[in-house]
């Protein structure tokens, strides 16, 4: 649940060893390379080949319906040739189809026109053809324009007119602008047509041929990975005529390997921490419990080095948003159930296991707070259950759930703003941060108190509201008071830092989305479940199905929403109202030079 500590490392060796040397480091797998030569960025790649194009050839394969015998034996089989071919196949495939639609869609406009070819220059004597599609109505317009002119066809609703004249006719001449009907007829068009299905047919067959070669692509697949990273590992390096010199980041707890490496390879090692100017990867650790958190901070942005990890507040928050948009504890059962038979599919890969951790967080969370609500599908506990006794809240009491909305809002604010403090514990803004926090803690504070008409809580906001302004006011910045303008000056920064105050307060009350959502998922499974009880009584026999129509229909619909909103909006908050208060600055991500095991 942090951020790694990380050195950079710069190992010096022969030129000669340089292809070993690189080798047995991507087989040690625990650095990130910083690029000497001069030639890319820090978070370029550089492959020698394609790894994207080789997935992308590897997945159009196993999407195809019909599949050959694969071959097992490798003779004949060149991995980069076969995936060149197969992706110039697919784009070569995907204009095919493109043309194919855009030939049927010509034909059926040109077909109106009827079969036929534009004369070669000089055979009319300078005259041409112009094309018009006229609604009959205005028909008795074309008849009294002084040209050639000629009806060729018809619809119940338009005329198709050809205007015989050397120049464009003026376009208040006609009461239609131009129709184009491109310079090719109609037998060439479906000519063209029928090449072009040809041709789809043919890379169809060649797909399905190329099919054969799938297994020989997944055995080598993580090799061609390999080679790709190894030789763009060349590229990183500085390499003088007699020796080389490869720099990379590495764990604070990996350098005793990375020490161990040197003196078996007889390696000059420099070990450096970061200056704080440059900007070293970020490479975030977590338990396998919480590391979900992780998964999805690095989906949006990538902290900072030099920032901190959001990831376990990120895995709550989240899971407590969730949860109260949902606002059902059926909803969240349908989806355990779900979750446990995924259960063993997921714990398949490192990610898998990360995500089903933070989604059965987030649906016991669901479920508990669909119980405190008292909201199963839409239906309420009867009050002799037990089910009615831990229905504590009430989603129609809106003053309750926009305070709990509020609440919720302040503490998250709170907390983002104390963590962004201690991340400026040696600088003097740190006191502003917490200025921060006690500003939305008063205010809540004061709006509880206004309501209750309690003197002690007024006295309270009153007091909070006061240490944040002595904070904002004297410490927003970090300007050194040496004589009495400077400290005009420090008021100055504090006052423009107030003008954050609507920011604040806007996105604390951008938390009462949790209470509006949650509200509208139980008022729609509310709302299904009446609707489908009036169609039963009022339908007698088939109401019976048409009310389980509306009921699944219903709930399904409501479901979706509910997962769409949750997501959305359970990441906003985090993203947007939390982040804005705690991490700004985006990093980017460790890449471990390693090699990647068989698929």
């Amino acid at each position: 649940m942090a951020i790694v500590s990380l050195n950079k490392v710069t190992l010096c060796g022969l030129i000669a060893d340089k292809s070993l040397v690189l080798d047995k480091l991507q087989s040690l797998g625990a650095t990130h390379l910083i690029p000497l030569a001069g030639k890319v960025s820090k978070s370029d790649n550089v492959p020698a080949h394609n790894i994207e194009d080789a997935l992308t050839a590897l997945k159009y394969l196993q999407q195809c319906p019909k599949k050959r015998h694969q071959v097992t034996q490798p003779e004949g089989f060149e991995f980069k040739t076969v995936v060149q071919e197969v992706v110039l196949l697919k784009n070569t495939l995907l204009d095919l189809l493109d043309q194919h639609e855009f030939l049927q869609q010509r034909i059926k406009e040109v077909s109106l026109w009827g079969d036929f070819s534009f004369a070669e220059d000089g055979q009319l004597q300078g005259y041409k053809l112009w094309f018009y599609i006229v609604p009959k109505r205005l028909m008795k317009v074309v008849r009294q324009v002084d040209m050639i002119w000629q009806m060729v066809n018809q619809t119940n609703t338009d005329a198709y007119v050809v205007v015989i004249a050397k120049d464009e006719p003026a376009s208040k001449a006609m009461p239609v602008p131009r129709t184009h009907v491109g310079s090719l007829s109609l037998s060439q068009l479906r000519k063209d047509l029928d090449d072009t299905e040809l041709a789809i047919e043919d890379a169809y067959a060649k797909r399905e041929y190329l099919t054969r070669w799938m297994s020989l692509i997944m055995l080598n697949l993580a090799a061609y990975e390999n080679q790709s990273a190894l030789d763009g590992a060349h590229l990183l390096t500085r390499d003088e005529p007699d020796v080389f010199v490869v720099q990379s980041w590495v764990a604070v707890e990996d350098i005793p390997r990375i020490e161990k490496f040197s003196n078996e390879h007889r390696l000059a090692l420099l070990i450096e921490d970061p200056d704080g100017v440059e900007q070293p990867p970020t490479l975030l650790k977590n338990t396998t419990t919480f590391a979900g958190g992780e998964e999805v901070v690095k989906f949006y942005q990538t902290p900072n080095y030099y920032s901190w990890d959001p990831s376990i507040v990120v895995f709550f928050s989240f899971a407590l948003f969730f949860a109260m948009i949902l606002s059902d504890a059926g909803y969240a059962a349908l989806f355990m159930s779900i979750l446990a038979f995924k259960w063993q599919r997921m714990g398949r890969t490192t990610q898998g296991m990360r995500f089903r951790m933070l989604l059965f967080f987030t649906l016991v969370t669901s479920a508990i707070w669909g119980i405190m609500v008292g909201s199963y599908f839409g239906f309420a506990p009867a009050p002799e259950q037990l089910a009615a006794k831990l229905h504590v809240l009430d989603m129609n009491d809106f003053d309750a759930m926009m305070r709990i909305s509020i609440f919720v809002g302040v503490v998250h604010i709170a907390l983002a703003n104390l963590v962004h403090a201690y991340q400026l514990k040696h600088k003097t803004r740190r006191f502003a941060a917490l200025g921060w926090a006690f500003f939305v803690v008063g205010g809540f504070v004061y709006w509880l108190a206004q309501s209750s008409e309690s003197n002690i809580l007024e006295q309270t906001a009153y007091g909070l509201l006061s240490v944040a302004a002595f904070c904002l006011l004297l410490f927003s910045g970090e300007r050194k008071i040496q004589k009495p303008l400077d400290i005009v000056l420090r008021l100055f920064d504090g006052i423009k830092n107030l003008t954050s105050i609507t920011k604040i307060f806007g996105d604390v009350l951008s938390y009462m989305r949790l209470f509006a959502l949650g509200l509208a998922s139980a008022s729609l499974a509310i709302t299904f479940n009446q609707l489908a009880e009036q169609v039963y009584h009022a339908v007698p026999g088939m109401g019976l199905l048409f009310s389980i129509l509306i009921l699944l229909i219903g709930h399904t619909l409501n479901i979706m929403l509910g997962i769409m909103s949750g997501v959305v909006h359970g990441l906003r908050l985090n993203f947007i109202e939390f982040y804005n208060w705690s991490v700004s600055d985006e990093g980017y991500p460790f890449k471990a030079f390693s090699k990647k095991e068989g698929y």
